[in-house]
Protein backbone atom coordinates (compact mmCIF):
# COMPACT_ATOMS: atom_id res chain seq x y z
CA UNK A 1 0.00 0.00 0.00
CA UNK A 2 1.23 3.48 -1.10
CA UNK A 3 -0.27 6.91 0.03
CA UNK A 4 1.30 9.72 -2.25
CA UNK A 5 0.80 13.56 -1.91
CA UNK A 6 1.62 16.04 -4.54
CA UNK A 7 2.99 19.67 -3.70
CA UNK A 8 4.21 22.56 -5.77
CA UNK A 9 2.01 23.58 -7.81
CA UNK A 10 0.86 26.70 -9.23
CA UNK A 11 0.80 30.48 -11.28
CA UNK A 12 3.79 30.60 -13.35
CA UNK A 13 4.12 32.59 -16.37
CA UNK A 14 5.38 31.64 -19.92
CA UNK A 15 8.75 30.51 -19.51
CA UNK A 16 9.39 29.92 -16.24
CA UNK A 17 9.99 26.97 -13.87
CA UNK A 18 8.12 24.77 -11.20
CA UNK A 19 9.44 22.09 -9.05
CA UNK A 20 6.40 19.52 -8.35
CA UNK A 21 6.88 17.00 -5.36
CA UNK A 22 5.46 13.88 -4.49
CA UNK A 23 5.45 12.34 -1.26
CA UNK A 24 5.15 8.87 -1.14
CA UNK A 25 4.71 6.80 2.89
CA UNK A 26 3.44 3.07 3.00
CA UNK A 27 5.24 0.68 1.67
CA UNK A 28 8.42 2.14 0.23
CA UNK A 29 10.90 -0.59 0.83
CA UNK A 30 8.83 -2.47 -2.09
CA UNK A 31 9.29 -2.02 -5.69
CA UNK A 32 7.12 0.73 -7.48
CA UNK A 33 7.60 2.93 -10.79
CA UNK A 34 5.87 6.46 -10.22
CA UNK A 35 4.78 8.74 -12.46
CA UNK A 36 3.30 12.06 -13.35
CA UNK A 37 0.35 12.46 -15.14
CA UNK A 38 -1.71 15.55 -16.46
CA UNK A 39 -5.37 16.23 -17.25
CA UNK A 40 -5.99 19.19 -18.85
CA UNK A 41 -9.98 20.78 -18.97
CA UNK A 42 -11.63 18.72 -21.95
CA UNK A 43 -8.39 16.74 -22.34
CA UNK A 44 -7.61 12.89 -22.01
CA UNK A 45 -5.38 12.25 -19.13
CA UNK A 46 -1.71 11.67 -20.35
CA UNK A 47 1.22 9.91 -18.40
CA UNK A 48 4.24 12.90 -18.66
CA UNK A 49 7.65 11.38 -16.95
CA UNK A 50 8.09 7.72 -15.38
CA UNK A 51 10.97 6.99 -12.86
CA UNK A 52 11.37 3.59 -11.50
CA UNK A 53 12.97 2.38 -8.16
CA UNK A 54 14.16 -0.83 -9.35
CA UNK A 55 16.82 0.86 -11.43
CA UNK A 56 15.97 4.70 -12.20
CA UNK A 57 15.10 4.10 -15.41
CA UNK A 58 13.25 7.11 -16.38
CA UNK A 59 10.45 8.01 -19.35
CA UNK A 60 9.79 11.56 -20.79
CA UNK A 61 6.41 11.97 -23.08
CA UNK A 62 7.47 13.82 -26.71
CA UNK A 63 5.36 17.02 -25.39
CA UNK A 64 8.17 17.55 -22.63
CA UNK A 65 11.31 16.03 -23.24
CA UNK A 66 13.95 18.55 -22.29
CA UNK A 67 12.07 20.40 -20.51
CA UNK A 68 10.80 18.13 -17.80
CA UNK A 69 13.25 16.35 -15.41
CA UNK A 70 11.86 13.77 -13.03
CA UNK A 71 14.02 12.27 -9.93
CA UNK A 72 14.15 10.63 -6.81
CA UNK A 73 15.10 11.48 -3.09
CA UNK A 74 15.21 7.84 -1.28
CA UNK A 75 16.21 9.04 1.73
CA UNK A 76 12.86 11.55 1.59
CA UNK A 77 10.70 8.62 -0.06
CA UNK A 78 9.74 12.07 -2.46
CA UNK A 79 9.79 12.15 -6.27
CA UNK A 80 9.72 15.50 -8.23
CA UNK A 81 9.04 17.06 -11.34
CA UNK A 82 11.63 19.94 -12.19
CA UNK A 83 9.39 21.81 -15.11
CA UNK A 84 11.22 24.32 -17.31
CA UNK A 85 10.16 26.81 -19.88
CA UNK A 86 6.64 26.21 -18.85
CA UNK A 87 4.06 26.78 -21.73
CA UNK A 88 -0.06 27.60 -21.80
CA UNK A 89 0.19 23.99 -22.82
CA UNK A 90 1.05 22.39 -19.94
CA UNK A 91 -1.55 23.74 -17.40
CA UNK A 92 -3.10 20.86 -16.52
CA UNK A 93 -3.97 19.13 -13.04
CA UNK A 94 -0.70 17.03 -12.70
CA UNK A 95 -0.98 13.88 -10.38
CA UNK A 96 1.45 11.35 -9.27
CA UNK A 97 0.82 7.92 -9.49
CA UNK A 98 2.30 4.80 -8.61
CA UNK A 99 2.08 1.05 -9.62
CA UNK A 100 4.77 -2.00 -8.99
CA UNK A 101 3.74 -2.64 -12.78
CA UNK A 102 5.54 -0.43 -15.11
CA UNK A 103 3.21 -1.23 -17.62
CA UNK A 104 0.07 -0.24 -15.92
CA UNK A 105 1.30 3.66 -15.76
CA UNK A 106 2.79 3.49 -19.23
CA UNK A 107 -1.08 2.88 -21.28
CA UNK A 108 -3.16 4.45 -17.86
CA UNK A 109 -4.67 1.24 -16.96
CA UNK A 110 -5.22 -0.25 -13.80
CA UNK A 111 -3.07 2.07 -11.70
CA UNK A 112 -3.28 0.96 -8.04
CA UNK A 113 -2.38 4.09 -6.24
CA UNK A 114 -2.96 8.07 -7.09
CA UNK A 115 -2.57 11.50 -5.45
CA UNK A 116 -5.01 13.96 -5.12
CA UNK A 117 -3.42 16.37 -7.93
CA UNK A 118 -2.32 19.90 -7.52
CA UNK A 119 -3.17 22.09 -10.67
CA UNK A 120 -0.20 23.89 -12.62
CA UNK A 121 -1.71 26.55 -14.66
CA UNK A 122 0.91 28.83 -17.35
CA UNK A 123 -0.60 32.39 -17.77
CA UNK A 124 0.70 35.66 -18.68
Amino acid sequence: QLHLVESGGGLVQPGGSLTLSCAVSGSTTDFYTIGWFRQAPGKQREVVSLISSRDDSTYYSDSVKGRFTISRDNAENTVYLQMNNLQAGDTAVYYCAADPETWRLIVDKGVNYWGQGTQVTVSS
